[in-house]
């Protein structure tokens, strides 16, 4: 039985949460410890500042930073305000960031200078792109200049504003009423602005909460980013609904998170695999009290059937989940609590209630189960559309309100669904169609494979061929060959690599997902 939602907006739910909660943690940031209702009155000031700044009701406001308190106060002040959220990968260089400030005609931006050594204010200048919209650059941190406002005198703004207006404001916002626009990550051409209203948003991460088992009192550390949705709704509006403690990490550190663990007794660690395999193999793991682990939240196509093994085993989690979601619908399916190692590891669980989830080909007929077909989903949380994209929207979207992910995906006679790969990665081998994320799985039962990524690379003779990206786990030297012989007792011919490419490290990009446009730039040909 999923939670009903009682909040019309996610401001509501935000006011709700200080009542409820009080004074209990709402975040643990460094050394500031922030609760429930403090921070519901820090996000009030940042929202009347934004009022005080002439942000109308539907402006685009972006926040272009770590994850830290201030991303928390500026991104809810921005929803308090009226204001639709823009997140912005803090990877993206200047011209990437300008083109979504431009895309979403943002009104104003919280960033930062100094993160990792990065001005962002210098990035979008040296980008030399006009922004006409943008009118207010704040930094959260970092020295402002003729161009920008430093945060406390940003706030000092809202001196002036009479109480009566906010209050007008958030009484003019509903549930149908866009909150944010999450740019997808640009891997199929352009990044898409993801349109979500706030009723959707509320819904659908509330049903996480439910699936996650989340509880009040928890302590919630977030590695994963907050431009994302996983960092910002699966993390920080679900720790809101729910009462738990939020713990940003702005850059993983698996030294400092095991610290974190032990000092704030953080009892929910979501991540991608490799967060978990490094940790299990990091060397202060013996000597820190990591008992107070509970829930760990994990997905990709990928995962070894061995790291959840370990997961299990090595570590003090009660719950290991697994599910399948995209910033167009949220997370869509999820695993059962009391899955084994093997559907953890290679599924992506089962449709969750409000969802219809289909796998189709490419006329529109349905898929036999251990067919594949690209997945397509149709539920109340599906995006309301690309931001002034009609075109892209009704690629997406069809005449029926299916949503089409460009996902390749399974279903197996239990009804757990299986991705294959991205229609776009599928390669034919003479003729047989070949699954990039079908063969890595396999190929992660070889004893040596830490990671791996396949791609198909031009072959004269059989159109395409599969070349593996091989990341070893410590041991002796492994031969390509050896690799490639025993990939041949593993899986039928055609699926099989026939170039092995050894690299230290996969290229990532910020949300765990391996880019495999930079693979096959540089890509040996076979």
């Amino acid at each position: 039985m999923r939670s009903e939602v009682t909040w019309p907006t996610v401001p509501a739910m935000v006011r709700d949460a200080a009542r409820r909660y009080g004074d209990a943690e709402a975040v643990v940031d460094g050394a500031r410890r922030v609760g429930f209702a403090e921070l519901s009155a820090m996000v009030t000031r940042g929202a009347r500042a934004l009022l005080a700044s002439g942000v109308e009701r539907g402006d685009r406001v972006a926040v272009w930073a770590p994850n830290s308190l201030q991303w928390i106060v500026a991104a809810l002040g921005v929803t308090t305000a009226g204001g639709v959220l823009v997140p912005v990968n803090t990877r993206f260089r200047g011209s990437e960031a300008a083109f979504v400030l431009t895309a979403s005609r943002a009104r104003a931006l919280f960033t930062v200078r100094g993160f990792l050594d990065t001005d962002y204010p210098a990035l979008l200048a040296d980008a030399g792109a006009p922004l006409p919209d943008l009118q207010h650059t704040i930094l959260l941190s970092g020295d402002a200049d003729d161009a920008s406002v430093a945060w406390d005198e940003f706030l000092a703004r809202e001196r002036d504003l009479p109480d009566a207006d906010l209050e007008a404001r958030l009484g003019s916002i509903g549930p149908d009423d866009p909150s944010d626009v999450v740019f997808t990550s640009g891997t199929t051409g352009s990044p898409k602005g993801v349109v979500m209203a706030h009723g959707q948003t509320l819904r659908a991460y509330l049903a996480w909460c439910d699936w996650a088992d989340l509880r009040p009192g928890d302590r919630y550390l977030i590695a994963n980013p907050f431009f994302h949705i996983f960092g910002y709704k699966a993390g920080c509006l679900a720790s809101l609904m729910r009462g738990s403690t939020i713990v940003p990490v702005a850059v993983f550190d698996p030294a400092v998170v095991l610290e974190l663990v032990e000092r704030e007794r953080i009892s929910v660690l979501p991540g991608p695999p490799t967060i978990y395999q490094t940790l299990l193999d990091h060397p202060d793991r013996a000597r820190r009290d990591i008992s107070s682990l509970r829930v760990a939240v994990t997905g990709a196509a990928d995962i070894p059937v061995e790291l959840i093994r370990r997961v299990r085993e090595e570590l003090p989690f009660e719950h290991i989940l697994t599910g399948y979601g995209l910033t167009e619908a949220g997370t869509v399916t999820g695993s059962r609590p009391d899955d084994d190692f093997e559907h953890v590891a290679t599924t992506v669980g089962v449709p969750w209630e409000g969802f219809e989830v289909r796998t189709v080909t490419e006329a529109g007929a349905g898929t036999l189960p251990g067919e594949p077909g690209e997945v397509v989903v149709r539920g109340e949380t599906v995006m309301r559309g690309y931001l002034d994209d009609p075109d892209a929207t009704a690629a997406a979207i069809d005449d029926r309100g299916w949503l089409h992910t460009g996902d390749l995906g399974t279903f197996d006679a239990d009804g757990y669904l299986r991705i294959v790969g991205r229609i776009k990665d599928m390669f034919i081998v003479g003729g047989f169609n070949a699954y990039p994320a079908e063969i890595e799985n396999l190929l992660l039962r070889h004893p040596r494979i830490a990671q791996v990524a396949v791609i198909g690379v031009p072959d004269a003779r059989l159109g395409e061929v599969g070349q593996a990206f091989v990341v070893l786990a410590p041991g002796p030297p492994v031969e390509s060959s050896e690799i490639i012989a025993w990939a041949r007792d593993e899986m039928a011919n055609f699926k099989v690599p026939r170039s092995v490419v050894f690299l230290d490290a996969l290229p990532v990009n910020a949300t765990g997902k391996v880019v495999k446009d930079e693979l096959r730039a540089r890509a040996v040909p076979s």
